[in-house]
């Protein structure tokens, strides 16, 4: 399905739902893909590796060394949706270069989404996440570009929902942790968005489906 209303020389964005643990990443990330045509949703916590599960359900915080690995898998994923959109179309490999490159100063029509939920803490993460695989081919780099948006809430708020999911790897105990890791983005310095997420989710993700459709940039970071 067609999204109007939206800007970009590229085919697809992926638009990554990012915030520490209880901010409503796959909420928020879930309900903004069935706005966006129903788009693919990618949930980067399935990602993790089995030791990295384990390690965050012990209260232990994941490292960059435990990170990196887990960034690229997420990574491929985006790629792999926003490829298999632009295939299902028919928008050629060679049409998409054409339109980078005769409409690099005139944004075209946004039709086609991605939505992953992935925390992105830090600016090196999502700097990671918005560039296209080297290994992958030419035609590849140019199916997308690449949004952040944030959703921001109140640390008070974000323990009270952490203490009532118990069923989740990442507990209260982790939360001081990634607060101290988290970089905000900088609207100013990166493609990013933000929303106020105390407020009820279907304030959040009016404000969300607002904001990522009146997005306009030529490209990401």
């Amino acid at each position: 399905m067609r999204v109007e209303g939206s800007y970009s020389v590229y085919p697809v964005r992926a638009i990554i739902v990012m915030g520490v643990g209880g901010c409503g990443k796959t909420t928020i990330g879930t309900r903004l893909a069935h706005l966006l045509g129903d788009a693919p949703f990618i949930d980067a916590d399935a990602l993790h590796s089995a030791e990295c599960v384990e390690k965050m359900s012990k209260g232990h915080p994941l490292t960059d060394s435990d990170r990196w690995p887990w960034l690229g898998r997420v990574r491929e994923e985006i790629e792999k949706e926003a490829n298999k959109l632009v295939k299902n179309q028919d928008i050629p490999a060679a049409e998409t270069r054409k339109i980078v490159e005769e409409h690099s100063h005139q944004p075209s029509l946004r039709y086609l989404y991605v939505v992953c939920a992935c925390s992105s803490l830090k600016r090196s993460y999502r700097e990671l996440l918005s560039r296209s695989d080297p290994d992958t081919t030419a035609d590849a780099q140019t199916t997308h570009d690449t949004v952040f948006l944030h959703i921001n809430v109140n640390k008070q708020e974000l323990a009270r929902r952490l203490a009532v999911r118990p069923d989740h790897f990442f507990g209260l105990p982790m939360l001081d942790s990634q607060l101290e890791t988290l970089e905000p983005p900088d609207a100013t310095r990166e493609a990013a968005i933000v929303v106020q997420g105390n407020n009820s989710v279907d304030d959040v993700v009016k404000d969300a489906y607002y904001k990522v459709t009146h997005y306009i940039t030529k490209n990401s970071l």
